[in-house]
């Protein structure tokens, strides 16, 4: 990596530090607006995330990051319980899914529009209530498959409201969002780590029913912290972009023009979303991945590894890539690249190793190995890609470009999911995930290889004004005196009484 990174104490990249000359700590008059010993040339400033606000945000999305992993396990374990196939179980998750992806593009208009706390806020509420009736249905043995598929549609439309404010949210409630997004991955990771153990938990202890109202709580907590949130207000220019608060300044924005028709609003992010090359580039090769890779590597090593090891290896894989999603999120609070998106997709070289090992027919051991480091790698990528489109992006559109870049990123998982069987069939699943593994080095090979995702500067060092410690020094303006009176008369100029100076 030919930038390198600044870790905590500020340490420069490589790149950044090239020809600059800096000093550090000088205390002249002239860097009196510096922090003393900021670094050297290049570091980017470190600022705490740790405000009462931020400490609300960060467990609202724990808590419910908790109760949604708990979620596929009780709709397993409830639907086969009362006579139900897989393909109901499928049906169901499917139902949110598919609400998901088709409603969240004009999420992002509403939250554009409207209050963003209060949307996620009534977004979490409709999934209290839904999820307390899917508990009361399990609870008293009254499970109909078609009342569980709406159920779950309109849990994928409240989400569809939901996530399109996590992107805006978090640039106005931490003046470090890379730091912010790492904590909120670690708190998600760790969430999604415990949340099947859990849930597998009180499945055995009482019923599915009360997952589902465990489930029900979750949202419940997490309605009351994004209500008890306080988000400063933001203050746009056309000439800078500064947004008050705690965020940091985002690009210029043209004068905002006056609201128009929902769909007309739609268009715009539309435009705003093509017109960023690094955007829709992102996007486009993340789909390729979504079916060559992703896609099928997640059924199919689960049936690989159960097959041939067992269901507890299964479990000991799938918590190994959990760990490993930690401990990317630990390391991108620490890593601070210049070019975040090229660190990005190298890290993401090492998610090739999720469906290469299980490919490869590795023992279980090599194949937790590999999945620690698929994990770290591919939560590694999304702090920088998060962040990225949080700092680079106008936040009048902020919302419906992370709409699209939502949908964009998910749409074409269901269909590697859906290929993944034939796939299987004609040339084998070890030859799939080998595929797959290969797939995933020529995806992160491209990102690193297209100039406008590889050469993006992140912003607070692209928005860094000029450092001017060694500019030459203004010659001091001449000093001037005022004129002395005529000789013999007495000089009446202030401070002095008949011709003689006073004293003071």
């Amino acid at each position: 990596m030919g930038e390198g990174a600044a870790d905590a104490e500020g340490a420069a990249d490589a790149e950044g530090a090239a020809g600059t000359g800096r000093a550090v700590g000088t205390g002249r008059a002239a860097g009196a607006g510096r922090a003393a010993g900021a670094g050297r040339a290049g570091s980017v400033p470190r600022r705490s995330i740790w405000t009462r606000d931020f400490a609300l945000f960060f467990t609202a999305r724990g808590v419910a990051k908790l109760g949604d992993s708990m979620l596929p396990v009780a709709l397993a374990a409830g639907l086969l319980r009362y006579g139900h196939g897989a393909g109901a179980v499928g049906l169901a998750m499917a139902s949110s899914v598919a609400c998901f992806a088709g409603l969240v593009i004009f999420g992002g208009v509403l939250a554009d529009r409207f209050n963003t706390r209060l949307l996620m806020t009534g977004a979490d509420v409709a999934r209290l209530i839904t999820q307390s009736l899917a508990a009361v249905m399990f609870f008293t043995g009254h499970v109909v498959l078609w009342q569980i598929c709406v159920i779950g549609a309109i849990n994928g439309a409240a989400s569809a409201i939901f996530q399109p404010g996590v992107a805006g949210t978090v640039p106005r409630l931490a003046s470090d969002v890379q730091a912010a997004n790492g904590a909120v991955r670690v708190a998600e990771s760790g969430a999604q780590l415990a949340g099947p153990a859990v849930a597998g938990m009180l499945v055995a202890l009482a019923s599915p029913g009360l997952v589902f109202a465990a489930h029900a709580a979750t949202y419940g907590i997490s309605a009351l912290c994004l209500l008890l949130l306080r988000l400063p207000p933001v203050v746009r220019t056309a000439t800078t972009g500064v947004v008050t608060g705690k965020g940091q300044p985002t690009p210029p924005l043209a004068p905002a023009p006056a609201r128009g028709a929902f769909r007309s609003e739609l268009v715009e992010g539309w435009r705003e979303f093509r017109s960023r090359r690094w955007l829709w580039g992102v996007i486009a090769v993340w789909c390729v991945l979504m079916i060559g890779a992703w896609g099928p590597a997640v059924p199919l090593v689960a049936v690989q590894v159960t097959q041939e090891y067992g269901p507890r290896a299964y479990g000991l894989v799938n918590s190994a890539l959990g760990a490993g999603t930690v401990i990317g999120g630990l390391l991108a609070l620490r890593v601070r690249p210049r070019r975040m998106l090229r660190a990005g997709a190298l890290a993401l070289f090492g998610f090739a190793l999720f469906p290469a090992t299980a490919g490869a027919g590795l023992g279980v051991p090599w194949m937790m190995a590999g999945c620690a480091v698929a994990g770290a790698g591919m939560s590694f990528w999304g702090v920088m890609w998060a962040t990225s489109v949080q700092t680079q992006v106008p936040r009048e559109v902020l919302n419906r470009i992370h709409a699209y870049e939502v949908a964009g990123s998910i749409a074409m998982q269901p269909v590697g999911q859906a290929l993944s069987g034939p796939a299987a069939a004609a040339f084998g699943t070890h030859e799939v995930l080998l595929t797959g593994g290969v797939v995933t080095l020529m995806v992160a090979t491209t990102l690193i290889s297209v100039p406008a995702i590889r050469d993006l500067v992140r912003a607070d060092a692209a928005q860094r004004p000029p450092h001017t410690s060694h500019a030459p020094h203004a010659p001091h303006a001449p000093r001037v005196h005022p004129p002395r009176p005529p000789e013999g008369r007495p000089d009446r100029r202030p401070g002095r009484r008949h011709g003689r100076a006073e004293t003071r």
